[in-house]
C-alpha cells in the first residue's frame, strides 16, 4: 500500500450558520501517515537502521487501521492503554473517550520525556492536530476536568478548541465522591475497593434517572431543584451524609461559574461523531478501565459501573456498530489488579513483589499498590472473545527481564480436576479453582533499547509467540518501556 493511498481525502469544514457550527472547533486538515518518531530527537548512527526499520513497521501497522478504531483494556485495567493511544493519535483526527470517569488514569510521555497523568482528557491531547471528545457515556467531574486542562495548558499543551464535552454526559459532583466513601464503609469486609472518585454513585444517579447532565448547565433556572433532589436522595440513603441549605447554595453558585467556563466545550457529540464519520475523518476510541471490570462481563460486583468492552463504544458515543472497525486489546505481559475481587493467577510470593517493584505497579489515580501475578491466558481469551480484537498490544515485556523463568496461566480446573472451559461468572468457583501453568525460560537481559522484533532474545520471542498461539490473536505492538519510542512493531 502506498503512502498516498493512506492519505485521507480533504473535506470542507462544517458549513457556517448551522445550529451546531459555533460549537465545533475546526478539525485539523487530514494528514498523511508519518513515522511515530518524526518529532523526536535524532537517534545515534548505531541505532539509525533499527529506527528506520521500526518507522517502516509503524507506518504499515498504523496505516492499515480502519477509519474508526479502538484501544481497549483486556485485563483489570492499568495495562498501558494511554501510551498506545498517544502514539496512534498522531495518525487520527479524533480521539474519543466513551465511558468511565476520573477513575481511569492514563500516564503518557511527550516527545521530551515529560510525564502527564490524565484522567478525563483523552490521551490524544499531546498531539496538537487531534481533537479530543468526551462522549455521552462518560461521567464528568468538572473541578477535576478544569484542573487537568489547567495543568496541560501550564505545560504548553493547548486545549482551546480541542476538547469537546458531550451535552448528554452526566455530571459527577463532589458529594458523589463522599457517597462513594460512605458506601464502601457500609460494605465493611465485602468492600469493592473503588477509587472513591464517585463513579458508582454518579452512574447510579444516571440509571435511577435523577442525574444531571452537562446540557442542564444551560438552564440554571432549574438546576437548584435538580440538585436539591439529588442531595436529598443522598441524605435519605446515608445517615452519615449531612445535607444543609448552605450546601445547596454553595453548589449552585459553584456550578454557575463552571457552566460559564464549560460553555465553549459543550457539543452535541453524537452529531459531531457521525458527521465526522461521514466526512471520512479518522477516529480512535480510547477505553477506560478494562474488560474484566465490565459491569456485565467482569468479576461482578468487583467491577466498575460502565461498559469498558466493545459494546460501550456504541452506547457511549452514539455511533453505529457497523462503523466500528479494528479494535486493539492492550494486555500486560503479566497481570495486575487494584482493589478487591478474584485474581486467579495472583502471586503473593517474591515473584509478585518483583513484578510490582520492577513494573512500578502503583495506581495513576490513587497511588495504591497493585496486586500482581502471572499472565492469565484464560481471562485474556475471554476478553478477546467478547471484544473481537484484531490485534493485541503486549505491554511491559521488559519488566520480566530479571526473571529466571516465567509462568503462563493456561487453564482452570475445579478442585476435583474437572476442566473449566471459560472464565466463569461464579465468584465462588473463581476463588476455589486451580490454575494450570506453563513454565517458559526467562531471558535475563535488558531489552529496553530493542526496536526490532528480530533483535529480541529468543526466549522473549518464544514468550510472545506462545501467547499468540494460545489466544489466537496476533500481537502487533510490544511495549518495552514507558517512552513513546519504546515500542516494537511486530
Amino acid at each position: 500500500m502506498s503512502l498516498s493511498s493512506l492519505t485521507l481525502d480533504s473535506n470542507p469544514r462544517f458549513a457556517a450558520g448551522g445550529p451546531y457550527h459555533r460549537r465545533y472547533p475546526p478539525l485539523r486538515h487530514p494528514r498523511s501517515f508519518v513515522s511515530c518518531s518524526a518529532k523526536r530527537p535524532a537517534v545515534s548512527a548505531s541505532l539509525s537502521v533499527a529506527a528506520d526499520s521500526a518507522a517502516t513497521e509503524s507506518l504499515g501497522r498504523i496505516g492499515s487501521l480502519s477509519q474508526v478504531s479502538g484501544v481497549l483494556g483486556c485485563q483489570w485495567g492499568d495495562e498501558g492503554k494511554g501510551k498506545l493511544v498517544d502514539i496512534l493519535a498522531q495518525h487520527f483526527d479524533i480521539v474519543a473517550r466513551c465511558q468511565g470517569g476520573a477513575n481511569a488514569g492514563h500516564t503518557i510521555y511527550n516527545s521530551e520525556g515529560k510525564k502527564f497523568a490524565l484522567h478525563l482528557v483523552p490521551s490524544g491531547i499531546l498531539n496538537e492536530d487531534t481533537t479530543c471528545v468526551i462522549g455521552n457515556g462518560v461521567v464528568v467531574h468538572l473541578p477535576g476536568l478544569f484542573k487537568e486542562i489547567d495543568g496541560l495548558e501550564s505545560n504548553g499543551v493547548s486545549c482551546k478548541g480541542r476538547i469537546l464535552v458531550s451535552d448528554r454526559a452526566h455530571l459527577l459532583f463532589d458529594f458523589h465522591q463522599e457517597v462513594d466513601g460512605l458506601r464502601e464503609s457500609e460494605l465493611a469486609k465485602s468492600f469493592i475497593g473503588t477509587t472513591k472518585r464517585g463513579i458508582g454513585p454518579a452512574y447510579s444517579s444516571k440509571v435511577i434517572r435523577n442525574g444531571i447532565r452537562v446540557g442542564d448547565l444551560r438552564h440554571m433556572d432549574t438546576l437548584p431543584q435538580k440538585l436539591d433532589l439529588l442531595l436529598s436522595d443522598a441524605a435519605a440513603r446515608f445517615q452519615g451524609f449531612k445535607y444543609t441549605p448552605d450546601m445547596l447554595r454553595e453548589e449552585v453558585e459553584a456550578y454557575k461559574r463552571y457552566a460559564d467556563r464549560l460553555e465553549p466545550y459543550i457539543t452535541d457529540t453524537v452529531h459531531f461523531m457521525n458527521d465526522s464519520i461521514s466526512q471520512k475523518k479518522k477516529i480512535l476510541v480510547e477505553g477506560g478501565q478494562a474488560t474484566m471490570l465490565d459491569i456485565d462481563f467482569g468479576t461482578y460486583p468487583f467491577v466498575t459501573s460502565s461498559s469498558p468492552s466493545a459494546g460501550g463504544i456504541c452506547t457511549g458515543l452514539g455511533i453505529a456498530p457497523r462503523v466500528v472497525g479494528d479494535l486493539i486489546g492492550v494486555v500486560k505481559a503479566y497481570t495486575t489488579r487494584v482493589g478487591s475481587g478474584p485474581f486467579p493467577t495472583e502471586n503473593l510470593g517474591p515473584d509478585g513483589d518483583l513484578l510490582r517493584l520492577a513494573g512500578q505497579e502503583f495506581g495513576t489515580t490513587t497511588g495504591r499498590p497493585r496486586r500482581c501475578g502471572w499472565l492469565d491466558i484464560v481471562a485474556l481469551k475471554f476478553s478477546c472473545q467478547i471484544n473481537g480484537f484484531a490485534s493485541l498490544n503486549l505491554t511491559k515485556l521488559d519488566v520480566l527481564s530479571d526473571l529466571n523463568e516465567i509462568q503462563l496461566g493456561v487453564a482452570y480446573k475445579r478442585s476435583d480436576g474437572t476442566p473449566v472451559e471459560s472464565f466463569p461468572g461464579d465468584l465462588r468457583l473463581l476463588e476455589e479453582l486451580q490454575v494450570e501453568y506453563e513454565v517458559l525460560p526467562g531471558w535475563k537481559s535488558d531489552i529496553s533499547s530493542v526496536r526490532n522484533y528480530s533483535d529480541l532474545p529468543k526466549a522473549a520471542q518464544q514468550y510472545v509467540e506462545r501467547i499468540e498461539e494460545l489466544v489466537g490473536v496476533p500481537i502487533h505492538y510490544i511495549g518495552i518501556g514507558p517512552g513513546r519510542d519504546a515500542l516494537i512493531y511486530k
